[in-house]
């Protein structure tokens, strides 16, 4: 497998720890998002939409970061990312949609440069950003405290917590006051022990640039 990713996005970050945790290998290509690369025929080929993960398989190429991880899971069932129950797994997705669908989208490269161009200076961004951060995570505090057991949900990782470092990783950027978020910050200290976590790390890709 070839995962068509860059260093610091949330996306492919998310998939590199579902991987990591499924103890699959993979080849890195990197992809320069500052530089446009994403936006060059030859990657567009590959995903029309011009945005990173990208996941070469088997002659096919599997886009969405959620859908990877889902077909992972399909393909590859253990360890498994979802519980056994229908309604736990409801849970688990549900935490996964607010980072996934209700966060990140709203916070990413393209959002952020679309609001520089429409005079947002950078404190203006990062307020930004810190709002619909501490939103969402005010919404899975309270999972989490429900239903963590070391993890986001249970004691294992799942879906939730391939999404959910990515998203501190993020809020650790952009100064969002962690402190009422205890659930939140137990897991985030778990996968800096775990090492699928650690391997997955932004800092540690190959193309990381020092930030």
């Amino acid at each position: 497998m070839i995962l068509h990713s860059a260093w610091r996005a949330s996306a492919p970050y998310r998939v590199r720890i579902a991987l990591n945790l499924k103890g699959l290998p993979y080849d890195y290509a990197p992809v320069d998002l500052m530089a446009g690369q994403q936006k060059s025929a030859q990657y567009r080929a590959l995903n029309a939409q011009g945005l990173v993960p990208a996941l070469e398989v088997d002659g096919h190429v599997l886009t969405q970061s959620l859908s990877i991880i889902e077909w992972l899971e399909e393909t590859h069932p253990q360890p498994p990312l979802l519980p056994n129950s229908a309604l736990e797994r409801a849970t688990v997705r549900t935490m996964v949609g607010v980072i996934a669908c209700d966060i990140h989208p709203v916070n990413n490269l393209r959002i952020l440069r679309a609001l520089s161009a429409l005079g947002i200076d950078e404190d203006g961004r990062n307020d930004w950003a810190r709002r619909w951060i501490a939103e969402g995570f005010d919404a899975l505090e309270p999972m989490l405290a429900r239903h963590g057991g070391g993890w986001s949900f249970g004691d294992t990782p799942t879906m939730a917590d391939c999404c959910l470092v990515p998203q501190v990783y993020n809020a650790r950027r952009f100064g969002v006051d962690l402190s009422p978020y205890p659930a939140i910050s137990s897991v985030a200290e778990a996968a800096d022990a775990h090492p699928a976590f650690a391997a997955a790390h932004p800092n540690r890709q190959p193309d990381a640039l020092d930030a």
